[in-house]
């Protein structure tokens, strides 16, 4: 169960966490001079000080610079530091502080770290966790946009922890149709026989060694009053579990936790909650193409020639490249909304975690600077970064094949980047790219954002989408 801080007009718990921008604010909190003094000497070292008085906890948090990345993300960071104490100490907790925006920010960090998969453990496995009431006093902070944003990254987390033995692309579909449809999305199923009649063949390729079939998911939102006279649309490659097919992954543990291979979908399908729990004012479309990479039945090669939805024939060199596959499909389908722009997001390249870690979102694409600007700013936002990359066409000519349009390959180097002009061939829109291999699934916690499934990229998007509702209301 999340823990979402609630509002309440009178202070509820004696175990108080108080948020203070400096020192001077210690005078104004009801202390004692011995813990006052406590206070102030701690404080000095550490941003976050907490004291246990006969099982009554005081916790007092510095939140300052609240403009700037670094003091937002500490804010969010003092959240997790209260919760890893308070969960098995403190029945419940009174957040006071009269800046509301670092009660936000406190408040996302503290509910995503109560965040816990326990689905599949024994109820002697689960965490005993004592915290289940957290209110303020403070009316000002906006917390019904935080636990939509909340609810939507641990959804996403859900999907992304979630195993093959019951997230089929089948059972992908029939959960975004109950958890979007619910919050007022129209949700449309392609089925096998629906996608064959599309001749979608880069998704049909990579559904050949498996005896699951594939889906292709189409979400929609589209209040009464939009800002966009044409669509945005999202694409989230959707292999909901990848073994390389034929061209097996080698490496040492590295088929573990390819469950999470459909981490983009995962992070537009969350996004696309968020915008409509948010009920923001924008024309939303959500593509997902669906299905495992297996290496059974009658499984697709290398030497293969594939025609693709939109006819493009690409030879195929590895079967282990099968996101740009499906995700082609998807792009090319786009380009009957004649949308204004295109964002994939997917887990598409080993090398995206390699350039810059476990930290960011590799970016790239063709779309104005004004929306990478946007995304940027959203990123530092939110926490949830990009880094954008060079995306120039010498690249393309690395994806040229003698025998075919295309080769889904590429050469050794900068795979993260011809991946991307790959894709971009099935495009003829404004187009981003993020492959968000590095930050969507984690082997350690790592402070709120947990272990295992991150839900990155949906803070990102959805702090873009909000950012974007700002932009065309001026």
């Amino acid at each position: 169960m999340l823990i979402h801080v609630k509002k309440s007009t009178q202070i509820q718990s004696k175990n108080c966490v108080f948020l203070i921008s400096n020192l001077d604010e210690l005078k104004s909190l009801e202390l004692s001079n011995k813990e006052r003094d406590y206070f102030k000497s701690e404080l000095k070292d550490s941003k976050c000080v907490f004291t246990n008085n006969a099982g009554v906890f005081t916790f007092i948090c510095i939140i300052e610079k609240l403009k700037e990345n670094k003091g937002r993300e500490a804010a969010r960071k003092h959240g997790f530091s209260v919760y890893e104490v308070a969960k098995t100490k403190c029945k419940d907790l009174a957040v006071i502080s009269k800046h509301a925006v670092g009660v936000e920010l406190f408040a996302e960090g503290l509910a995503l770290s109560s965040y816990k998969f326990e689905k599949y453990l024994s109820k002697d496995r689960k965490a005993k966790i004592a915290l289940t009431k957290v209110t303020t006093t403070n009316q000002d902070a906006d917390l019904k946009t935080v636990s939509s944003i909340v609810d939507a990254t641990a959804w996403s987390r859900d999907l992304v922890n979630e195993p093959l033995s019951y997230l089929t692309a089948t059972q992908f579909s029939e959960e975004i149709k109950e958890k979007c449809g619910k919050a007022g999305v129209k949700v449309e199923v392609f089925e096998k026989a629906k996608i064959e009649s599309l001749k979608m063949g880069g998704l049909l390729a990579v559904n050949k060694g498996s005896v699951d079939p594939p889906t292709f998911t189409i979400l929609e939102w589209k209040p009464k009053k939009v800002l966009n006279s044409k669509p945005i649309v999202l694409v989230g490659k959707g292999i909901v579990y990848d073994t390389g097919g034929l061209s097996l992954k080698p490496t040492a543990h590295s088929m573990d936790f390819m469950k999470s291979d459909m981490g983009g979908a995962a992070a537009m399908v969350g996004a696309t909650l968020a915008i409509a729990k948010l009920k923001l004012p924008l024309h939303i479309i959500t593509l997902i193409p669906a299905t495992d990479n297996r290496p059974g039945g009658n499984a697709y090669v290398p030497g293969d020639i594939v025609t693709m939805f939109d006819g493009t024939t690409v030879e195929v060199l590895n079967t282990d490249a099968e996101g740009r596959m499906v995700l082609a499909d998807a792009l090319a389908y786009a380009k009957k909304y004649k949308p204004e722009l295109v964002i994939d997001g997917a887990t598409l390249t080993g090398s995206a975690a390699r350039a810059i870690g476990l930290f960011g979102i590799c970016a790239m694409g063709n779309a104005p600077k004004k929306e990478f600007a946007l995304l940027d700013k959203a990123g530092m936002q939110a926490h949830d970064r990009i880094v954008q990359f060079p995306f120039w066409d010498d690249y393309k000519e690395e994806m040229k094949s003698p025998i075919a349009d295309l080769n889904n390959l590429g050469s050794p180097y900068a795979g993260l980047i011809t991946a991307g002009k790959f894709l971009e061939h099935f495009t003829d829109y404004p187009y981003i790219h993020l492959d968000i291999a590095g930050p969507t699934f984690l082997h350690k916690r790592d402070n709120y954002r947990g272990q295992g499934g991150t839900g990155a990229g949906v803070r990102l998007l959805t702090e873009f989408f909000r950012s974007k509702v700002k932009e065309l209301k001026k």
